[in-house]
């Protein structure tokens, strides 16, 4: 059975029934607008486009994982703000001839990574379109806290990251040259799990700054550096030696040896790396934080450099050159 088969209202109901209801949810699906309770009187708010080809491929993920990918991309933006995730509302394109059953898993999935960070589905639109397309807006609650933004890094902070670094670009590198280990990475591409809890617990012990990590450490390090008006000094020697990365370069490097000069990946060599993906690689959705000298952090947390005095982003010392992440217009 397929969207068409359904239409629109049925098509609604299908997906309603996959989302189970919010405790701060006072009105929910099947009316003209969700109603939540806003205990805080301040909503946190925040959205992401995603589009296929571009963001997800059905031919590498499942409906359940790309679904999972969605609610897990605009979450994290909520808790580099210190916010606990609260609602997402959807809104989703598609083809009439798309499988119902693939919408359900899709949803499914949204479900199931928004009930891992607290949250719930509480609303949203369907329409007809020629690609699938999800707009989501998350929403979240500070609890009585000040927001944590991009801007208040000072020199002397320590630059701090929480969750994996270049697992998901990684994962991209392998499926791209058609490889399926380390499986670890595989999953980290397509359904990343960020700390959420990590975010509240940066703006409990004080954290001066924070952003999400979607495009790529240098990058999002750039944004909060640009944001606070300091330099931010990463220092690769503190970078996780991590296992997995170097066991996908070897298979990335033993994949080219095998294909030959002729069949060699586009990009291969020289731009797959456990640094490069470290440093450039975006998607994994962790979070990069600033701290005052001296604060005792938790285990979630890593140091990888400090803040200074100046502008932009030194790596190792000096200023980075090179693509520093993602760019949706010049990616």
């Amino acid at each position: 059975m397929t969207i068409a088969d359904l239409g629109e209202f049925g098509l609604i109901a299908a997906i309603a029934s996959r989302l189970p209801r919010g405790d701060r949810t006072l009105v929910g699906i099947g009316d003209d607008a969700a109603v939540l309770a806003t205990p805080d009187g301040r909503v946190v708010a925040t959205m992401d486009v995603l589009v296929e080809g571009r963001h997800f491929r059905r031919d590498w993920s499942s409906a359940t994982d790309i679904g999972g990918k969605a609610a897990a991309q605009s979450l994290a933006d909520l808790a580099a703000m210190g916010a606990a995730p609260v609602a997402l509302l959807v809104g989703f394109a598609a083809p009439g001839h798309l499988p119902i059953a693939w919408t359900e898993e899709l949803f499914s999935g949204m479900a199931a990574e928004s009930a891992r960070a607290g949250a719930t589905v509480a609303g949203g639109d369907v329409v007809s379109a020629g690609e699938i397309t999800l707009a989501i807006t998350a929403l979240g609650d500070l609890a009585g806290r000040d927001p944590v933004t991009r801007a208040g890094a000072r020199p002397g902070d320590v630059l701090a990251v929480a969750g994996v670094l270049g697992h998901a670009a990684a994962g991209y590198a392998l499926l791209s040259a058609g490889l399926t280990e380390p499986a670890s990475l595989i999953a980290a591409h397509r359904s990343p799990r960020p700390r959420y809890e990590a975010g509240l617990a940066a703006a409990a012990l004080g954290a001066t700054s924070m952003t999400d990590l979607s495009d790529g450490l240098v990058q999002d390090a750039g944004h909060l550096a640009e944001a606070s008006g300091v330099l931010a000094d990463i220092d690769p020697a503190l970078l996780p030696q991590d296992p997995a990365l170097a066991a996908a370069e070897s298979a990335l490097a033993s994949a080219d040896s095998a294909a030959g000069p002729a069949g060699r990946r586009p990009g291969g060599g020289v731009a797959s790396g456990p640094l490069s993906w470290m440093l450039t690689g975006g998607e994994d959705h962790g979070l990069a934080a600033t701290f005052p000298a001296g604060t005792s952090l938790p285990a979630d947390w890593a140091v990888v450099g400090r803040i200074r005095e100046g502008r932009g982003v030194w790596v190792d010392g000096q200023s980075f050159q090179g693509s520093a992440g993602w760019d949706h217009f010049r990616s």
